[in-house]
């Protein structure tokens, strides 16, 4: 668990891709909605039986109450984020949904300035303008 974070990061970013494939295939006949319930309860099963197996589950109760907010509204955030990326699996060609989908980089690069302070470099701008072209051409392609 020590690796650095790009390899994380890079393994996210395979991962995710998969998740469209297979949701896409998913999807075909079945409520867009109801589909991700049950991607749910497998990433809720998968999670627990990791926390148990290394002995990290524990009650919430030990966590401040300001980071369960926040995991709270996480949580939120990416239940809906589910919520409309299935559907959009449902209407349209994952060619084209996972990179609108992929604008997240943008508005977290938007977002990390804007709510967090963070400052980024001319050349991080230019990524991030070249990531929203890139994802507004693929959409439209």
């Amino acid at each position: 668990m020590t690796a650095h974070w790009q390899l994380w990061a890079l393994l996210a970013a395979v991962f995710a891709a998969l998740t469209a494939i297979f949701a896409k295939v998913g999807v075909e006949n079945v409520n867009s909605d109801y589909a991700t319930f049950l991607r749910t309860l497998v990433v809720i099963a998968v999670l627990a039986a990791i926390l148990v197996a290394t002995g990290e589950m524990r009650s919430p109760l030990g966590i401040a109450p300001k980071s369960l907010l926040f995991l709270a509204l996480s949580g939120l955030a990416t239940g809906a984020s589910w919520l409309c990326y299935f559907r959009a699996l449902r209407l349209g060609q994952a060619s084209q949904v996972a990179p609108v989908d992929k604008l997240s980089v943008v508005l977290v690069a938007i977002f990390g300035v804007v709510f967090l302070g963070e400052r980024l470099s001319g050349l991080s701008w230019l990524g991030v303008g070249l990531i929203a072209s890139g994802a507004v051409v693929m959409a439209l392609g």
